[in-house]
């Protein structure tokens, strides 16, 4: 009989204001304690809002990632020989700010990090970096490829904090309160993370997983440029197609790290959307959003919550939802508050969201 490919996560790294490495982010999300402060970084004094939720003495974004992506070679175990054969996916924003075109970036990273030189960009906002696992989990399951680094960042900087801030998605009471009454919107918060997804069949090296990403699913719902769908019907969808590859059923997801930014909205659209495609399960399901904690890092949120998420359900403690101040009717979920919550859970969707109605949902089983 042939052995079925899992796509297994072998390596991570991440950096954010919770502190650097992995181990850094998961206490972070379980001590709940939200990194949001006033911005060093750039002039904010013409802003309605002038926190984030960023690290001192940060590099560029260019010397971030490459330091991730050796950091995530190296905790994977991978030798010269194992990182020459790794493509890398690499997720970032496309503007001015990177100081140089994206597939350049990428092109560079690799040479630098002696990886294969074949490279793919993600820059579709905030589904950018749980789109490149998505891709590299379908690379690797169906024999393409044995190994594919991952890596995404987002420094917060003053040209998207000007846009967030000029369209009022910015919180003023300086929190994220993702699911709770009296929620005022969003925060940005540095993120830079790297993963190695490598084959179940292929990896011989004695280490265990950190965690295997069993299924994903993508959809669209195209309802509004910035707006989401309020039945939460594209991401449904996402969450049935990460089920169906699976071949598991709701009731076996135990957490859900939610996409949920603290805005009215889509917040209300997510738990729509997770009842749609969770049934009666949706109100028993462990809900939180590390975005209260951490701040919302864009096109690297998906891999950095990849990683918090995957981290927790190994570590069997679910992170805190900071910020909440009260049940909101709109908002019918389990939500995690006060603490953390123990779980035996072997399997966690982790969600992102993007404007212009793309969804993903990366369903993340225990190594």
């Amino acid at each position: 009989m042939v052995e079925a490919r899992v796509a297994q996560l072998t390596g991570v790294y991440a950096v954010s204001a919770l502190g650097r490495g992995a181990d850094a982010q998961l206490a972070g999300v379980l001590a709940g304690v939200p990194a949001f402060g006033p911005v060093g970084r750039f002039d904010t004094s013409a802003r309605r809002v002038t926190v984030a939720a960023t690290l001192p003495d940060v590099g560029t974004l260019a010397e971030e990632l490459a330091a991730a992506i050796d950091a995530a070679c190296r905790s994977a175990g991978l030798d010269r020989a194992q990182r020459k054969a790794c493509a890398l996916l690499l997720a970032v924003h496309g503007g001015p700010a990177l100081g140089t075109g994206p597939a350049a970036l990428a092109g560079q990273l690799a040479a630098r990090c002696g990886l294969s030189g074949h490279t793919r960009v993600y820059t579709s906002a905030c589904v950018s970096a749980s789109t490149a696992v998505a891709d590299a989990a379908a690379q690797v399951t169906r024999g393409a490829v044995e190994r594919v680094v991952v890596a995404a960042g987002y420094l917060v900087e003053s040209d998207q904090f000007a846009l967030f801030d000029a369209g009022r998605a910015l919180a003023v009471d300086g929190a994220v309160r993702p699911f709770s009454a009296g929620r005022r919107g969003l925060l940005l918060g540095d993120g830079v993370a790297a993963v190695v997804l490598e084959s179940s069949t292929g990896r011989r090296r004695g280490e265990d997983p950190v965690a295997t990403v069993a299924g994903w699913g993508r959809a669209g719902d195209a309802f509004h440029p910035c707006q989401p769908e309020p039945g939460g019907s594209g991401l449904a969808r996402a969450v049935d197609g990460a089920l169906r590859r699976a071949g598991l059923p709701p009731q076996a997801v135990g957490y859900v790290n939610a996409n949920a930014t603290g805005t009215a909205q889509s917040d209300a659209a997510e738990a729509a959307a997770l009842h749609r495609a969770l049934g009666g399960h949706a109100t028993r399901v462990a809900v939180s959003s590390t975005k209260s904690v951490h701040g919302h890092a864009l096109e690297a949120s998906g891999l950095l919550e990849l990683v918090v998420t995957a981290l927790a359900l190994r570590r069997g403690e679910l992170p805190v939802n900071a910020g909440w101040l009260a049940r909101d009717e709109s908002c019918p979920l389990n939500v995690v508050t006060d603490h953390p919550q123990r779980t035996e859970a072997t399997h966690a969707l982790t969600l992102n969201a993007a404007f212009g109605g793309a969804n993903t949902a990366l369903l993340v089983g225990a190594g």
